[in-house]
């Protein structure tokens, strides 16, 4: 199934959140990809009604199989450019944002060969 860029970055932040505090709230969303409230609301509805996401019985947000499995997927694309891009100089902002912008698009055959050349050439093993 095709997602689009927009509810990955939503899947993305819902992941990202709740590895820093445990728990996903809206507004958490909201400030973490710098929108309103009532397009968290939007988008959280839609993802909910795809078998993204779900509630909890106190409103927190969780991933379910198929969300967690996009979400991973392109959080792990963002740390990986990040690292690569930090790696080259560039600043943690900038590298962050960046990767941000590419994680999308990159195609599946073109990061799975960029991760080969790293690990083959031991690059970002700190």
């Amino acid at each position: 199934m095709e997602i689009r860029q927009s509810a990955e970055d939503y899947l993305e932040a819902i992941l990202m959140i709740k590895e820093k505090k445990g728990y996903v709230r809206s507004i958490d969303v909201a400030n973490q990809l710098g929108v309103s409230k009532p397009s968290v609301s939007y988008a959280t509805k839609r993802l909910r009604e795809n078998g993204y996401i779900a509630f909890n019985e106190d409103g927190m947000i969780t991933l379910t199989e198929s969300g967690m499995e996009i979400a991973s997927k392109i959080y792990t694309r963002h740390k990986v450019l990040t690292s690569v891009f930090k790696h080259l100089g560039v600043s943690e902002e900038t590298a962050a944002e960046d990767a941000c912008k590419i994680e999308h698009d990159l195609s599946e055959e073109t990061f799975d060969a960029l991760c080969k050349y790293l690990e083959d050439h031991n690059v970002l093993d700190d």
